[in-house]
């Protein structure tokens, strides 16, 4: 059988090599290094230190301990939201099913130097119960991680579940009500089972961002050992020598994000349940005490979830003395600050996002045809590597990047290059994902009318299926942008002198006490976050969740 390499296959070739290169060859270089002494011989000295040394000992079973207690309090809140917002019919319910969404698209460096703004030593919320006589326990250490962090990713859990509900068959639980099964026990002998894949999976993707939180955990870890703090310690104390013990503690990272992959995976390909085509049940009608309940109830995650978004702006306007916010007095100097007289973050954050965003969405629209309608072996590849990025912390990306190509022929470190370079692959899953949810609505026929015609494939792909694309495409390039533009982990590792950016700015700000200036940035970085939510949705009319 004859193979047709053009277009398809060349292309196919092409962003194959590509990935190969700037994905998996880092990661190569990285687990390489870190089984590599100085004298370039095979050593497992790394390793032997990280075991030798009981501080990163204690940081591997934080790391575990925080992963797994973020994760369950993600499933407390996320699931019984879901189910609420599913089953019932409350007052302002559709205004609580679409907001828990947009904290997804806050950045983690805005909730944190947010609640540090409310409940921080100096923070507002503290200050005054202070005055009242209630001392509040300290919001740094376990206290601030596990409850920022919840809020930041139960929308995770929340999401999956309802899409499980709103598929669920309400003739199961009709049939086991009818054979005389109590409410309850019949919701936990169908319902929970069905549920459990939705679950399990959404709460691997909570428990590997919590592994891989370097934001939050920096911030408000304050004396707890954690491995993703210290692996960013650990380069930046080794930078310029033998990158062997970062090595090493990157690649334990990977290692329990690829454990609990394995485990997770085995556990639901064993609790699937095939679905038949039938109606969800309907939302009950709740009134009265009940009806407030529900809404109150809700209402409050929602708007705990939210504050750092009004927070940030009412402290970038407010006068500061040092660490010292005085709430109440405002001022346009923080403002002035940092759009006058330090904007090389706000610049620099626009360029490289949007270079980033051009390259990703560009890219992920050809690996999305390719993998759904040109499928074949070498697909099917492209597909695994280009969500690796997903499993892998930002900052062990950042390094496997920067030690990659720091020398030999191709040298990023220290350019805009590198920057780009991170902010692309580390978010093109997402571009990908979103840009693909329209290709499988798109009949083969039409491609086939159009070459029948005397269209090359390749003109066909330009002149049919790219307008076809059309808002899965600007979707993805929002949400490219979004994500790209708030990312820290990954860049904090790459950047050098001149290369600072908003997200990384503020970290600095932070860390220097320097909190009018922090939220002046942080400010910023929130109006261009949602500036291309609002153009969208009034635009374009795209629904940045579902990519229709």
């Amino acid at each position: 059988m004859k193979i047709k390499w053009w277009p398809w296959g060349i292309l196919t070739a092409i962003s194959l090599v590509l990935l190969l290169f700037f994905v998996l060859y880092p990661l190569g270089v990285l687990f390489g290094n870190s089984i590599t002494g100085q004298d370039g011989g095979f050593t497992l000295e790394g390793f032997k230190a990280l075991l030798a040394d009981s501080q990163y000992v204690e940081a591997f079973g934080n790391t575990l301990i925080l992963g797994l207690t973020v994760t369950t309090c993600t499933v407390l809140v996320g699931v019984p939201f879901a189910y609420m917002v599913a089953r019932y019919d409350f007052p302002l319910k559709n205004l609580v099913a679409i907001l828990p969404v947009l904290t997804i698209v806050i950045p983690e460096i805005i909730v944190g130097q947010s609640w540090l703004l409310i409940l921080g030593n100096n923070g507002l919320l503290t200050n005054l119960l202070g005055d009242a006589g209630i001392s509040l326990p300290s919001f740094y250490g376990w206290t601030g991680m596990v409850f920022s962090m919840t809020l930041v990713y139960y929308t995770y859990i929340y999401l999956g579940v309802l899409a499980a509900l709103r598929g669920f068959d309400g003739q199961l639980e009709e049939a086991g009500l009818s054979l005389g099964t109590p409410p309850f026990l019949t919701k936990l002998r169908v319902l929970v089972p069905v549920l459990l894949p939705a679950v399990l999976v959404n709460a691997l993707v909570v428990f590997t961002l919590v592994v891989g939180n370097f934001a939050l955990a920096m911030l408000l870890g304050s004396r707890v050992p954690l491995l993703s703090v210290m692996t960013y310690n650990t380069f930046v104390s080794e930078m310029g020598g033998s990158p062997t013990l970062q090595s090493a503690m990157s690649v334990v990272s990977i290692a329990i994000v690829a454990i609990v992959l394995f485990f997770q995976k085995r556990v639901v390909e064993r609790k699937v349940y095939t679905m038949t085509q039938g109606r969800a049940p309907a939302a009950v009608r709740v009134r009265s005490w009940t009806a407030l309940l529900y809404t109150s109830g809700v209402g409050l995650v929602i708007l705990v979830s939210l504050l750092p978004l009004v927070v940030v702006f009412i402290a970038a306007f407010t006068k500061t003395s040092g660490p010292v916010m005085q709430w109440g007095q405002w001022s346009l100097a923080s403002i002035q600050r940092a759009l006058h007289g330090a904007p090389e973050p706000i610049l620099n954050s626009l360029k490289f996002a949007s270079l980033a965003t051009l390259l990703g969405v560009a890219f992920a629209v050809l690996v999305s045809y390719l993998t759904i309608k040109k499928r074949s072996a070498f697909t099917q590849v492209l597909d695994y590597i280009v969500v690796l990025p997903l499993t892998i912390s930002g900052t062990v990306l950042g390094i496997a990047l920067v030690q990659t190509f720091n020398t030999g022929w191709l040298v990023l470190a220290g350019t805009s290059g590198i920057m780009v370079l991170c902010y692309t692959v580390r978010r093109l899953p997402f571009a990908v994902r979103n840009a693909s949810s329209v290709l499988f609505n798109i009949p083969e026929s039409i491609e086939e009318a159009s070459i029948s015609l005397g269209v090359s494939p390749l003109m066909t792909f330009f002149k049919v299926i790219l307008p076809a694309m059309k808002a899965s495409i600007i979707s993805a390039a929002i949400l490219m942008w979004l994500t790209t533009i708030s990312e820290l982990s990954a860049s904090i590792v790459a950047y050098s002198g001149g290369l600072e950016t908003m997200p990384i700015a503020i970290f600095r700000q932070v860390d220097g006490g320097r909190l009018g200036m922090a939220s002046a940035y942080g400010a910023a970085l929130v109006t261009v976050i949602v500036l291309p939510i609002i153009v969208s949705v009034k635009a374009f009319r795209i629904k940045l969740f579902s990519g229709k």
